[in-house]
């Protein structure tokens, strides 16, 4: 069978080249792609993007299903366009997809349904967003109401950073729409984890454990990004807690949108944080898979991800088992001089070649792409194109060991300004330095 993969990230990446793998795979078309999918066997990149489009080009060429990777698409109701064309999708439709695209909705989800999470209000008028923030103080987290790319979380450690947080939204409007209304929070002290699961609507079927790494810098410094690396698995999820974010969490959200009359299924991403006291809190929902969660995930994966897929799209996943490399795995985020602010492109990717031709050899490690396109002299090269540019990703028999391996690869790639954390994976290595 053919499948369609929609988005050109370092997620979209790496679950087409678990999907490939599949003997029941044909090929695997990826919309629009990057240049990493192009270097793939069986899998080719598309030019179209828009909705109608799409679903012209999945009647035509058969495909079996479609797999939804980033969250603007799911925003824009492509699940709901698909099945209304009786094509099948993997993913929540527009108005489940509101636990990411609102978090003024998720925020209120969470209340009706008593799931834990933290302390806030939304403003969309700056004075009393101000007075807010003068009468909480800091720490204190700003959230654009909407999508904003990664670019709309601003933990502020101090009072003006809160108060200039607020003025770029509310007032200058640097996040559009996104940021017209707002969110401020409470600031949550603990150790961050991603659980993502995938759901039929009414089981949940839960994937690998893992942790990424927010911040640009070593030790969880400087500004928040999309993701500076992130490592499976979190060794620190003991069984009981897996089980306590199973049913504080997890069953909570698939219960209570079915109760609301929105059933959900797709991947569902949550944001955790286990307190000091040891309170789980959800930071954010996801309405798909994680980036660069994806990855170790992904790498680790010896199921059959196309088979999966389909037994929640038919109501199966209580039936569904997931089996993993007993191995961990780490990727480390390659990024382009400027990110997260300002990313450059068009800088040439050196190294990858070599890289390229090891990957055929063994299955201990792969390169994912994420923003990287085609271009440079005679338009062959690889370029950025992007903030986030590769994750290099490897194996080992421990988070120590599989860490070793990747910044091994990872340093023998380079472009102008590439920049990356060389600490990745320090919250299992060294549990005292969190």
């Amino acid at each position: 069978m053919k499948l369609l993969v929609i988005g050109s990230g370092g997620r979209e990446h790496a679950l087409a080249w678990k999907l490939i793998q599949s003997p029941r795979v044909l090929k695997v078309f990826v919309a629009p792609g990057n240049a990493g999918t192009t270097q793939e066997r069986g899998i080719e990149n598309l030019s179209i993007t828009a909705i109608p489009d799409l679903i012209k080009f999945a009647k035509t060429e058969d495909i079996a299903l479609t797999i939804v990777g980033p969250e603007a698409p799911l925003a824009d109701g492509i699940v709901d366009a698909f099945h209304m064309a009786n094509l099948k999708i993997f993913g929540p439709t527009r108005q489940a997809a509101q636990l990411e695209v609102s978090k003024d909705f998720s925020k209120a989800f969470m209340q009706r349904h008593h799931i834990p999470t933290a302390a806030y209000s939304g403003f969309s008028d700056p004075i009393k967003a101000h007075h807010y923030v003068e009468e909480k103080g800091a720490p204190i987290v700003i959230k654009a109401n909407g999508l904003a790319a990664g670019k709309g979380v601003i933990v502020a450690m101090t009072p003006s950073i809160a108060h200039a947080a607020i003025d770029s939204m509310l007032v200058e409007k640097n996040l559009g729409d996104a940021g017209m209304h707002i969110i401020i929070e409470e600031f949550l002290q603990g150790v961050e984890v991603s659980f993502i699961v995938m759901a039929d609507g009414r089981h949940v079927l839960p994937l690998a454990t893992s942790q990424d790494h927010k911040r640009l810098l070593d030790g969880d410094q400087g500004p928040n990004t999309g993701g500076m690396g992130a490592y499976s698995p979190a060794s620190f999820i003991s069984p009981e807690l897996h089980a306590r974010i199973m049913q504080e969490i997890i069953y909570p959200v698939i219960n209570g949108m079915a109760q609301e009359g929105t059933s959900y299924t797709g991947f569902l991403y949550a944001g955790l944080i286990i307190t000091p006291d040891n309170k789980i809190k959800v930071l954010e929902f996801n309405c798909r898979m994680g980036d660069p969660e994806t990855q170790p995930i992904m790498l680790r994966l010896r199921s059959d991800l196309s088979v999966l897929i389909e037994q929640a799209l038919n109501g199966t996943l209580d039936k569904a088992k997931a089996e993993w490399d007993c191995r961990a795995a780490l990727g480390i985020v390659i990024a382009a001089h400027g990110y997260p602010e300002a990313p450059r492109k068009n800088d040439v990717i050196r190294g990858l070649t070599d890289l390229n031709l090891e990957q055929e050899n063994t299955k201990d490690f792969h390169v994912f792409h994420s923003g990287t396109a085609l271009g440079g002299k005679n338009g062959k090269e690889i370029i950025t194109s992007g903030g986030r540019v590769l994750c290099i990703t490897a194996l080992g028999d421990s988070i120590k060991i599989a860490q070793r391996n990747a910044y091994r690869l990872a340093d023998r790639i380079d472009f102008n300004g590439c920049q990356m954390r060389r600490d990745i994976g320090y919250h299992s290595i060294n549990p005292y330095l969190k």
